[in-house]
């Protein structure tokens, strides 16, 4: 029996068995990534798409992702790659890429304007071990680490990633324990604790997709984007109030459908409150 220390749940698992995430299984006593390397996407991307609005706007990005979550939003968008049994179908289908072989396409993609390589689409904290290796080789190319997270991680994992990571988009998914406890099945502190620790020696970029009736009250938004505002760097300065927010639109898929997407002008609003503390507010999805 071991011990998983990657996030809240603490999976305790037996010898060949895998935790909550489904990409993390116990072997020879230790917990290890079970996607170390098992590429399910890889794709070339505007480096908006992340989304980040405010790190080399225009450049290209390589992205990859495995497959695996420790959340279960029921509107995941990538449900076959993330969402609990279902990623028992992809795992098969997933294809060992080392990270030289990563790091080598980042650099044959330089051409079409690539700056360096994002780990998105899954949770990349639960494969940690592979988004280190590969990310070291990029940080030694001279090129960029794109982090693309729920941010559902110890702080002992952050700190092995921070020196090799330029930029990351984290999910700030709401503003009440009930929406993270109930409805993901997260953890708001843990997040909370990631995002300022992340600001400190990082690019920070926060989403906030917009579900009817469970984060989409203005009161709720402004505590989300006051708490966004008081963000200090490891000096103690304010910088909050210059980490970009994304208000995100919803709309009904998976197993989230018994509600109509976000309306727009819900999604303005909400958008106009935040700017209320913050100086850099984006649409997305609209």
């Amino acid at each position: 029996m071991a011990s998983c220390g990657v996030c809240f749940r603490h999976c305790e698992l037996q010898e060949d068995q895998t935790g909550f995430c489904k990409a993390r299984i116990c072997k020879n006593g230790n917990v290890v990534a079970a996607n170390y390397g098992l590429l399910t996407s890889v794709m070339l991307d505007p480096i908006e798409k992340k989304p980040l609005s405010r790190f080399y706007p225009g450049s290209m990005i390589l992205s990859v992702g495995s497959y695996g979550c420790n959340l279960r939003c029921p509107f995941c968008q990538n449900n076959e790659i993330s969402w609990g049994d279902e990623v028992t179908e992809i795992v098969g289908k997933a294809v060992y890429t080392s990270p030289e072989k990563i790091a080598g396409l980042a650099r044959e993609l330089k051409s079409r304007g690539n700056i360096g390589v994002a780990y998105t689409y899954n949770e990349p904290l639960i494969g940690y071990e592979f988004v280190l290796d590969t990310a070291k080789l990029i940080h030694a190319e001279g090129m960029k680490n794109v982090l693309v997270t729920n941010g559902t991680a110890e702080l002992s994992v952050l700190e092995e990633l921070l020196p090799f990571i330029d930029a990351m988009n984290i999910d700030l998914k709401g503003f009440t324990d009930h929406y993270y406890n109930e409805v993901l099945g997260g953890n708001r502190k843990m997040v909370m604790e990631f995002i300022k620790r992340a600001v400190q020696d990082s690019h920070v970029e926060l989403t906030t997709l917009i579900v009817p009736g469970e984060n989409d009250s203005e009161e709720e938004m402004l505590e989300l984007a006051s708490w966004i505002s008081d963000l200090r760097d490891s000096s103690g300065a304010g910088i909050g109030s210059s980490v970009p927010l994304h208000v995100s639109r919803f709309f009904p898929r998976f197993h989230m459908t018994d509600r109509h997407a976000t309306d727009v002008a819900k999604v303005y609003r909400l958008a106009e409150i935040a700017r209320q503390k913050l100086k850099y507010v984006y649409t997305g999805n609209c």
